[in-house]
C-alpha cells in the first residue's frame, strides 16, 4: 500500500494520543499531516492541505451532530477525500445512520478490535462500508431478524391463505383506517358490505375456535402470527 495522508478529528487529548499511537505502530503507510479539536480547526487544516483519508470522531465538544456535519461537508466539497468514522458512540444507532448517510466511507466503534490496519487499508483501497466487529455483529443480527420476519410473514400468508386484499384490508385497519374509507383506497373494488364479509371471514381463518372478535383483536391477531409487520404499516399512496 502507498502513503496516504491522514487528518485526525478527536477532541479528547488521551484518545487523540492512542490513536496516534495505533496509526504509528500498525498502520506505517499514513502520515499524519495534521489534527483537529473542533470543527473550525478541521476546516482550517483541510483548506491548507487535502488529506487522502479523515479519521473522524462523531462527538466533539459534546454534539454528535457536528461530526455528521462535517462528514456530509467533507464528502460533497473534497469527493475524493475518505472519511472513516472513529467513534466512541457505541449505543447510538441513530447517530451511524445519520453518518452513513452523510458518506461515510466506513465506522469504527471504539469497543473490541479498536482500528486495524486491515480496516483503513480496506477504505484506502475503495471498499465501501468498512466496519469493525462490534458493529457487525449488530448488523448481521439486524439482517438475520429481518430475513426471519420476512420468511415468518409468507409462511403465514400462505398458510392462512391471505390475498393482496385481505392484506391491505389488515394494514388499514391497523392504521385506524374505517371501512368506508379502506373502500375509497385507489383499487380496492369493494364495498362497506363486502368489506365485512371479507372480515368474517378472516376472523373464520385467524380464530378457528369460532370466537367471536372485533377489528382490534383481528389486526392483533394478524400481527401476532406475523400477517401484517409492524415496522412496515405503511398506508397505501393514493
Amino acid at each position: 500500500m502507498e502513503q496516504f495522508k491522514l487528518i485526525i478529528v478527536e477532541d479528547v487529548p488521551l484518545e487523540l494520543k492512542g490513536t496516534e499511537g495505533i496509526i504509528r505502530n500498525e498502520i506505517p503507510e499514513a502520515e499524519v499531516i495534521g489534527t483537529a479539536d473542533s470543527e473550525a480547526a478541521f476546516w482550517r487544516l483541510i483548506k491548507q492541505q487535502q488529506p487522502d483519508l479523515v479519521l473522524l470522531d462523531l462527538g466533539l465538544g459534546g454534539s454528535t451532530t457536528v461530526g455528521v456535519e462535517i462528514c456530509r461537508q467533507t464528502k460533497e466539497a473534497y469527493p475524493k477525500v475518505k472519511v472513516l468514522i472513529f467513534t466512541g458512540e457505541i449505543l447510538n444507532e441513530k447517530l451511524w445512520v445519520d453518518v452513513l448517510d452523510a458518506g461515510a466511507d466506513g465506522i469504527i466503534l471504539k469497543s473490541g478490535e479498536l482500528l486495524t490496519r486491515r480496516d483503513v487499508l480496506a477504505v484506502m483501497e475503495g471498499k465501501q462500508l468498512v466496519f469493525n466487529e462490534p458493529i457487525l455483529e449488530k448488523i448481521v443480527e439486524r439482517f438475520k431478524h429481518a430475513v426471519s420476519s420476512q420468511l415468518a410473514r409468507q409462511e403465514a400468508l400462505i398458510n392462512y391463505e391471505i390475498d393482496e386484499y385481505d392484506e391491505r384490508f389488515l394494514r388499514h385497519l391497523a392504521l385506524g383506517y374505517t371501512k368506508e374509507q379502506i373502500t375509497g383506497l385507489r383499487g380496492m373494488p369493494f364495498g362497506v358490505k363486502s368489506l365485512e364479509k371479507r372480515q368474517n371471514e378472516l376472523v373464520k381463518k385467524l380464530f378457528p375456535g369460532g370466537e367471536s372478535v372485533n377489528a382490534t383483536r383481528l389486526v392483533v391477531r394478524a400481527l401476532e402470527l406475523h400477517i401484517l409487520d409492524i415496522d412496515n404499516l405503511e398506508p397505501d399512496m393514493g
